[in-house]
């Protein structure tokens, strides 16, 4: 139809206001080819002459099939290069959603061509004569990635090729075809980067969320050619504090206004309320609803980013955000609700619609925090910049203050839940404790805000949580003083408080701090002064509020505590066997039916040490002494080896008569006791009636033969022999 060289821009493409004719054509195309070229032209023509954003999306459609069927070279890229520089689509505002719809045409065509190639169905009818090799394609495609439009905007073309023949393991290109599109996308990537103004751009915006479709899909080679001194900080800013990502945390408290009470006295946060419908859109969002491949992103940056400052920088960028997303949770009216007692003061709609999408998106984010924090741990661990001096106590102290403040969501999915989140806080918690006065400040500045009383509102109650756990941690590396004012002031409150189900894992975790603060050998005098009021708490809240299981771990902590070789067993030598006294005179006295499981007794996740049927109040307090006979003196142990016995046989129902006879034989011969402990026991038990009084009872311990007696079972056995006693024991 024409000779001689197509007018162009001075670069060798086409023109895109040159008339769409000038592009060449074999003579012996159909008549259905120039139908396909008309079209093509009236195409770019409506492209170019949209005035309103609106109507040039209503295009793009039409543009995805073409750029799948055409077989000019140069029709190819002019239609991509139009795409990219139409101003309908870009001189207005434009956000990610619009980027990603140009992604996705290109993505979409790739994937017509490579469905096309390896099918034997029929063509459309105006693509029937499409004789172009995919090579040449990918490469016509390509070419639209020209100077009239941004080095951004060329990643979503070849970001959308490579995702088309590549993603989901397609393997649609030739090897060196596929470097060579690797290679584009990358050095696209990094002259972005050099040529963005700000961070907050959509230009940062769009190279993140190309990054993060894509970057599985590079090799390790192109990868290492991202500049990620650049990249990191846009991409942190993009998804925690940009519109297009999580808004800074501030979403979190738009939604308060439409959080109603509706009759019954309940809350009501409507799936048809304008907040839920903002809210679902953030959470359609490209960068959020790819959060979990994104944080992973951020991550290897973190990793790979050679100035170290801004690791540091990374860290307080996530600090403001989850600072904030706390503040507004706070502020917040559902904070206001217990998780136990949702189902009490939320309406069936949010219970079933709105709250769990609302936890979902608040998980991702401390999911997405914690991937990343895992990687500034790992760098501050290995990294001699980061390692050397305060920088790593003082990058420590703050992921803790963001666990912290993301608790809220933590404390719902369980401390197990995760095990990054359990290795930056214990790595995070090691660091510190190198530290004793950061370690002291942090846990100043974290204590809770009235200490001495418990609060009401459930968010502060979750502060207190995270405190006691964290604080379990450091005793070890503070003055006595400072752990009788912080972290025994700060548990005592909780450790009545355990007959309300809401602050039961609260009431748990102050037991633990008060043991660990009892147990550290300098705070021996600390001990000595506060155990009888802690002894008398324990006794106040079992069984109704105390499960059998912990009861015995603490009884038994507490005798550890005070006999040796502890500190304490020096001043206080009769303090083991007076709490011993005290346990058996209760004992005695106690009840003896079984104890009837309750939310707050029971722990389902922990069963009973031994395995043990249903017990009474008399059999555990009996269990409880039985465990702890390894640490008296072997003097206090011949004494207290018989009034056990007496005690055992005290016990009226069988079953857990057998129980504690079990545990008995266990704590002696299972290696519980070391070898002076173990002789006694043995004498004891061979020779001075030991095994007639537990088997047996206090009547039959006298009448032992020095040679041999006559078992109950018929046959004659050495004095202390074991007999066939019973089959539910172990004897």
């Amino acid at each position: 139809m024409r000779s001689g060289v197509p007018p162009g821009n001075g670069n060798g493409r086409i023109s895109t206001t040159s008339a769409f004719i000038s592009i060449p054509y074999p003579p012996d195309r159909t008549d259905q080819f120039m139908a396909t070229e008309r079209s093509l032209a009236a195409l770019l023509r409506s492209l170019q002459s949209a005035s309103t954003l609106e109507d040039a999306s209503g295009l793009l459609p039409t543009a995805t099939s073409f750029l799948s069927v055409l077989g000019n070279p140069l029709n190819l890229s002019l239609l991509s290069s139009q795409l990219l520089c139409t101003p309908a689509l870009w001189d207005g505002p434009v956000d990610l959603q619009a980027c990603r719809k140009i992604l996705s045409i290109f993505n979409t065509a790739a994937i017509a061509v490579l469905h096309n190639d390896n099918t034997d169905e029929p063509r459309p009818t105006y693509g029937r004569n499409r004789k172009i090799e995919r090579e040449a394609w990918v490469k016509a495609v390509a070419e639209g990635a020209d100077d009239k439009s941004p080095r951004w905007r060329h990643m979503l073309l070849l970001g959308g090729i490579l995702l088309g023949f590549e993603g989901q393991n397609r393997q649609g290109l030739p090897w060196h075809i596929r470097t060579k599109l690797e290679s584009a996308l990358a050095t696209a990537a990094q002259l972005a980067l050099e040529e963005m103004e700000t961070e907050n751009g959509i230009d940062g915006y769009c190279i993140t969320m190309v990054l993060n479709y894509t970057f599985e899909l590079l090799s390790d080679a192109e990868r290492s050619k991202i500049d990620y001194d650049r990249l990191l900080p846009v991409m942190v800013r993009s998804t925690f504090l940009s519109p297009e990502g999580l808004e800074g945390g501030y979403f979190l408290g738009a939604i308060d206004k439409d959080v109603v009470e509706v009759p019954g006295k309940k809350f009501r946060w409507s799936s048809t309320s304008p907040t839920f419908g903002y809210f679902s859109t953030i959470a359609s969002r490209p960068l959020i609803a790819a959060l979990g491949p994104l944080s992973r992103l951020i991550s290897h940056a973190v990793d790979n980013a050679r100035n170290p400052d801004l690791v540091a920088q990374t860290v307080d960028y996530m600090a403001d955000f989850v600072r904030t997303l706390m503040v507004q949770w706070r502020q917040n009216k559902l904070s206001e609700v217990d998780a136990a007692e949702e189902a009490e003061f939320l309406d069936a709609e949010s219970l079933q619609t709105t709250i769990p999408a609302l936890w979902k998106v608040l998980r991702n984010c401390l999911y997405s925090v914690v991937i990343v924090l895992r990687a500034v741990i790992g760098r501050t661990i290995n990294d001699p910049v980061l390692a050397a001096g305060s920088r790593a106590p003082y990058l420590c102290m703050q992921s803790l203050h963001i666990l912290r403040n993301l608790y809220f969501v933590s404390s719902r999915t369980g401390q197990n839940g995760s095990s990054q989140q359990a290795f930056v806080f214990l790595a995070a918690v090691d660091i510190l404790s190198q530290y004793p006065d950061l370690a002291e400040n942090f846990l100043r500045s974290i204590k809770p805000s009235d200490i001495g009383q418990i609060p009401s509102h459930p968010v502060e109650r979750c502060l207190d949580l995270f405190f006691m756990n964290a604080a379990e941690h450091f005793p070890i590396v503070l003055p006595t003083a400072v752990n009788e004012e912080l972290l025994l002031s700060a548990a005592f409150p909780y450790l009545a408080a355990g007959a309300n189900p809401l602050l039961l894992e609260i009431f748990e975790a102050a037991h633990s701090v008060v043991l660990v603060v009892f147990a550290i050998p300098h705070n021996a005098e600390l001990a000595g002064k506060h155990l009888p009021f802690y002894i008398e708490n324990l006794f106040a809240v079992f069984p109704e509020n105390l499960s059998a299981r912990q009861f015995r771990l603490a009884f038994k902590t507490v005798i550890q505590v005070t006999a040796p070789p502890s500190p304490l067993a020096n001043t206080q030598p009769l303090l083991p066997t007076i709490l011993f006294e005290v346990v058996r005179d209760r004992a005695i006295h106690a009840s003896t039916t079984p104890i009837i499981p309750t939310a707050q007794n029971s722990n389902s996740t922990a069963p009973d040490l031994g395995n043990t049927p249903p017990l009474s109040v008399q059999a555990v307090l009996t269990l409880a002494l039985i465990d702890s006979l390894s640490f008296l003196r072997v003097d206090d142990l011949k004494e207290w080896l018989p009034l056990t016995g007496e005690l055992i046989n005290a016990v009226p129902d069988r079953a857990m008569r057998v129980a504690c006879i079990d545990r008995f034989w266990e704590a002696m011969s299972g290696g519980e006791m070391d070898v002076d402990r173990a002789h006694c026991c043995v004498a004891w038990w061979s020779t001075q009636g030991g095994r007639e009084l537990v088997l047996y009872g206090a009547e039959n311990s006298g009448d032992v033969d020095a040679n041999a007696d006559e078992d109950a079972n018929g046959g004659p056995f050495m004095s202390g022999a074991i007999g066939v006693v019973a089959p539910e024991s172990k004897l």
